[in-house]
């Protein structure tokens, strides 16, 4: 029986140097998740053939305050063949502060030694100071059991910016 989690997941770190002209900020962090959720069907269109989705929530922990200790909940859609496949969803990060950001992930799903996903994620907005947060980066996930997930990442992010009063 296949596994249908999904995996991913930003937490960020930010580059603290501020005459770096125009480079973004680079993010790294991690976070261990629980599958909250999950739903799978097995198609009869080719044999191994299973659909999955779920809903993964965990706590970032991350060298960048503003991700550090954030709230994130991802959903995810596997479109798997013999365990392996694609894997494609939606992240909202909740921030201590109150604001959150949120976007997409896309990945390749690896059967070998257990369920691995490596892929990219992307900002597609935010609230509070997150409100136009551009960037993205690269994720891994790796399925610890049934319901728990490991994902690691890096990339870059830039907030807007503000205007001063």
């Amino acid at each position: 029986r296949s596994r249908k989690e999904a995996q991913n997941a930003p937490a960020f770190s930010r580059n603290s140097a501020q005459n770096e002209g125009d480079k973004m900020p680079s993010i790294s962090g991690s976070f261990s998740g629980k599958i909250t959720k999950q739903s799978g069907i097995s198609l009869n269109d080719q044999a191994n053939h299973e659909l999955g989705m779920a809903e993964v929530k965990g706590t970032q922990s991350s060298p960048d305050p503003l991700w550090n200790d954030s709230s994130i909940t991802y959903w995810g859609i596997n479109d798997l063949i013999d365990g392996e496949g694609t894997q494609n969803g939606y992240f909202n990060n909740i921030h201590a502060d109150g604001g959150r950001d949120f976007g997409t992930f896309e990945g390749k799903v690896i059967a070998e030694g257990g369920m691995t996903v490596e892929g990219t994620f992307k900002f597609a907005g935010g609230d509070g100071k997150y409100l136009g947060i551009t960037g993205g980066g690269n994720f891994k996930t790796v399925a610890k059991s049934e319901t728990e997930v490991e994902a690691t990442w890096t990339g870059e992010y830039e907030l807007a910016k503000t205007q001063s009063a």
